[in-house]
């Protein structure tokens, strides 16, 4: 007799915390005790370092691999180029997502701030790409990081000879295990954060610092190096121009932004704080992304001047002991196996949960858009089942690229660097529009600055857009079914009358009551007379019963959720009309009729004409535009809505 009970307390465990929207809408009865998920306890935020921690998973954790990558990508030119990423960190994307914390608070980041710049489809198919290249960025990071960290774990000289050959199954672990903190509920994960980063940054500090004392204690070092780059670049111009040129391949070592916006709402805020104005959250926001940059830039250019003077050349390429791992080899090498041990442990752990910081991310930005465009199910809004979805492509993506950082490192940089782009797109517009023309100039010149960097990116490393492109095909596609299958789906989230309208339904409610679908016109008084009169001809209504019109205005027909406002008047000195505004028609008829039904304890009547025209292009139209053929429609947004027959309201059509 336990077994029925099994799949009910699955569900209730996979959907807690979800929030129940449907609670309030038309015609909803209300939940049994215990039926459904449980509410989450209120967050009240952390304080910002400890949230930096979060963010600088991902951030810091490309120490990791940043210094192999630049040497790679500049050679003996990499702390040139560090230093120009490094500038560009601090005077672009700093300033522009300081911005993005004020114009986005509760974690929307960019994308919010573009989506308001357009409105119907082209803004919902704009958001579905931006979001393409977001699932890019935060997806190859819970890859790439898992990748890297297992790079680490097989290249340890005491662990090579067991771990070599099984990179794909010890990648596919990691992120399991990352699917499993998740999927306990990662209350505690800000706390695993902070340990992590300040272990990982307090050895980093330790391999540094012996490497600049290296360089010190051998001058020689240094006179080499300059030596050797006169001789392969010829003048300093020369090697600026360069190092100008090759910058854009170190992309990498600006992540982190992104998800620092996405995690505000961890953020503890002031208690003056309200939901259209969180100062205080806006505030430790600003100085997370402030610190994690400023320690970041730090750590960037002094770990690429020692890894530059320090390791020969030759073990930065592919198979060499330095590729993915200098800083790891400098441990090793100048500090004994012991210590190098005690860092490739840290490294591995940080790189592992680096992607708890993009699945923060994509968990607290999916969900704010999909399930509100009709784009996803009703459980995307829970963690469980996401973090299910997102762990699973995971998977496909470590699977399809053999666990190979090199090989979705351009992926990773081409989500990185839009997402960077469109942030400094939408800051500059704002500024324009607040009549800041001084900063509307100066993020003019970033965004400038940030699509140079994106095209070369791209032109050098196509695979990237094509990755990105196949995350937006395939978010595109997912989210057109999702919206077909749902399409019937009563979509209205509340209903509002204004005193007119409550009181022509009292007025109403100890009689047949009966409704008129109209599509106004010119609303003159024949267009009623005549209208009253054919629906009373067509469906033998008696003369005495009263009727009263409904007339419904489509606002943004790509909103799938939205209120239903209802207006009374009298036209005419004799005709009652409703006037309802809402994203669908036959979606706001259904809600009305519900919420009367409701209301009275009747079950009222509603009068349509049939819809000239083909049936498929009537649907067409009804699913693009809120509009078509909105009497069968309207019936079967009822039937969905109310499985029982006898509760239903009834709906003519003639």
């Amino acid at each position: 007799m336990a077994t029925p009970t099994q799949p009910s307390r699955l569900r209730a465990w996979l959907l807690e915390g979800l929030t129940d929207q449907t609670k309030h809408r038309p015609g909803h009865r209300p939940q049994e005790p215990g039926e459904g998920a449980a509410a989450e306890p209120a967050d009240h935020g952390r304080p910002w370092w400890r949230v930096m921690c979060l963010t600088g998973l991902d951030y810091f954790s490309t120490l990791g691999y940043q210094p192999g990558i630049a040497a790679l990508a500049a050679g003996l030119l990499s702390p040139l180029a560090t230093i120009v990423l490094v500038v560009l960190t601090l005077l672009g994307a700093l300033p522009v997502y300081r911005r993005v914390a004020e114009e986005s608070p509760h974690g929307e980041g960019s994308i919010a701030m573009l989506e308001r710049l357009l409105s119907f489809w082209k803004g919902k198919l704009f958001v579905l790409t931006l979001l393409g290249f977001a699932a890019t960025d935060f997806l190859i990071t819970i890859t790439l990081s898992a990748a890297d960290a297992t790079a680490h774990l097989v290249e340890n000289p005491h662990l090579t000879s067991t771990l070599n050959g099984h990179q794909v199954l010890i990648t596919l672990i990691m992120i399991a295990l990352l699917g499993g903190v998740f999927l306990k509920g990662f209350s505690e994960a800000i706390g695993v954060a902070v340990v992590l980063v300040f272990s990982y940054l307090a050895l980093n500090v330790v391999v540094i610092g012996n490497g600049l004392w290296q360089v010190a204690s051998e001058p020689q070092v240094i006179g080499d190096w300059k030596q050797a780059l006169i001789a392969e670049h010829g003048n300093p111009f020369m090697m600026i121009a360069i190092a100008l040129v090759v910058f854009p391949k170190l992309a990498l070592g600006l992540s982190g932004f992104e998800t620092g916006v996405a995690v505000m709402p961890h953020v503890q805020g002031s208690p003056d704080d309200t939901e259209d104005k969180p100062a205080g959250r806006i505030r430790g926001t600003k100085k997370l992304l402030t610190a994690a940059a400023v320690i970041m830039s730090i750590f960037l250019i002094t770990s690429s001047f020692v890894t530059t003077l320090l390791i020969p050349p030759a073990a930065f390429q592919p198979g060499g002991e330095a590729n993915g791992r200098a800083l790891a080899y400098l441990a090793h090498e100048h500090l004994g196996s012991a210590f190098g041990t005690v860092y490739d442990i840290s490294t591995i752990l940080i790189l592992w949960f680096a992607g708890a910081s993009a699945m923060a991310g994509l968990l607290n930005l999916m969900p704010r858009y999909l399930p509100r465009y009709g784009m996803a199910p009703h459980w995307a809004r829970a963690l469980r089942p996401m973090v299910i979805v997102f762990t699973l492509i995971a998977f496909l993506v470590t699977w399809l690229f053999d666990a190979d950082v090199d090989a979705q490192g351009g992926a990773y940089a081409t989500g990185v660097l839009v997402l960077i782009t469109s942030a400094a797109v939408a800051v500059t517009i704002a500024a324009r529009r607040a009549g800041e023309r001084g900063w509307a100039i100066g993020f003019g010149v970033i965004s400038a600055v940030f699509v140079y960097t994106t095209a070369v990116n791209v032109a050098e490393r196509p695979d990237g857009v094509k990755i990105g492109a196949c995350f937006i095909a395939g978010i595109m596609a997912l989210s057109l079914l999702s919206r077909l299958a749902r399409v019937f789906e009563l979509r209205v989230t509340h209903v509002e009358l204004d005193d007119m309208a409550q009181r022509f339904i009292r007025d109403t409610a100890n009689r047949t009551i009966r409704f008129i679908a109209n599509e106004p016109d010119n609303r003159d008084l024949e267009e009623y007379r005549q209208k009253k009169a054919q629906i009373r001809a067509d469906n033998d209504i008696p003369s005495e019963d009263d009727v009263m019109f409904v007339e419904v205005t489509v606002l943004d027909a790509s909103e799938f959720e939205s209120g239903l406002w209802v207006r009374g008047e009298v036209l005419h000195d004799r005709y009652r009309v409703l006037t309802l505004e809402s994203s669908s028609i036959p979606n706001a008829l259904a809600a009305l009729l519900l919420h009367v039904r409701d209301e009275t304890g009747q079950r009222p009547h509603i009068y349509f004409e049939w819809t000239e025209g083909n049936p498929m292009a009537n649907f067409l139209r009804f699913f693009l535009f809120g509009q078509g053929e909105v009497a069968p429609v309207t019936r079967e947004v009822i039937r969905e809505a109310e499985p029982d027959r006898g509760r239903r309201p009834h709906v003519h059509a003639g």
